[in-house]
């Protein structure tokens, strides 16, 4: 097991992630499945990487924008930039986490377990309203067929008498087309979009825009807090709303955003024709 650890450290040259997910299915394996001992192991570890995040200039934020249709692609990505939003949380909001009174989103159950509250941004109201209204002719499709259902914790949806699962306020903000049958329990439902979905729709803005930077779903999120920074928000706020258990992973930007400003000037540029 050392050799193999040495070998994904010394010959593939992995990132550090990739060496620890297999020393995690090692441990899995012989702890949990055959049941023996697994101590005493000192393999060489993969060297740390210290990357910054790519950022998307606010420029280049409008640029995208400018090129993604309107409708459900525009609100999903608008959503993810204009709050921070994992794109999971973003596909897995649900119509009663949504306070237009009070103008905020809540994510439930986040990275971590955890909930936490983010400010609604005024430019998406009336996109998100439009998103709800399409997926609320969605579920009124499904009552007339058979009935609406959503997939909603086991043991939440039983104590609402399976209320929950079938109720307004549990349904997707952004549905599925098509309703599936759930391989946990055989019964069909309506799912939320795919994560593909959303990384098809940015990615063909992108090249529209005739942005070159390798961009991810995830850029959007390191662009919202880079741009947060830049506009004077202190890393704390920046913090609970990103919902980074340590400031330090948040400080992360403070670091991108130095390396953006804090250049140093070229000689280059002093010469004289």
């Amino acid at each position: 097991m050392e050799a193999f650890l040495n070998h994904l450290a010394l010959n593939l040259e992995v990132a550090p992630g990739t060496q620890n997910q297999a020393f995690s299915a090692l441990l899995f394996l012989y702890r949990e499945v055959l049941k023996l001992d697994f101590e005493g192991i000192n393999a060489k570890r993969a060297k740390e990487r210290k990357r910054l995040p790519i950022v998307l200039s606010r420029d280049e934020v409008r640029r995208v924008f400018q090129c993604t249709r309107k409708g459900t692609s525009h609100t999903m990505l608008a959503l993810l930039y204009g709050c921070g939003m994992r794109v999971s949380e973003g596909l897995r909001l649900r119509v009663k986490d949504v306070d237009f009174s009070n103008a905020c989103i809540w994510v439930r159950h986040g990275k971590g377990g955890k909930d936490r509250c983010l400010s609604l941004p005024e430019n998406l109201i009336e996109d998100l309203k439009r998103q709800i209204a399409r997926a609320r002719i969605l579920h009124e499709e499904d009552e007339a067929d058979g009935g609406s259902k959503v997939y909603v914790e086991p043991a939440l949806d039983r104590k609402s008498g399976g209320g929950y699962s079938k109720s307004w306020q549990w349904y997707w903000v952004f549905p599925s087309a098509r309703r599936s049958k759930d391989p946990r329990d055989g019964v069909r439902k309506r799912h939320h979009l795919l994560d593909g979905a959303v990384s098809k729709w940015l990615k063909s803005a992108c090249r529209d825009a005739e942005i070159e930077k390798r961009v991810t779903v995830h850029v959007l999120r390191h662009s919202y807090a880079t741009h947060l920074l830049q506009s004077g928000v202190d890393v704390r706020t920046i913090q609970e709303a990103l919902g980074h258990n340590s400031v330090q992973t948040t400080e992360m930007y403070t670091h991108v955003l130095q390396a953006m400003t804090g250049k140093a000037p070229s000689p280059l540029d002093d010469l004289e024709d």
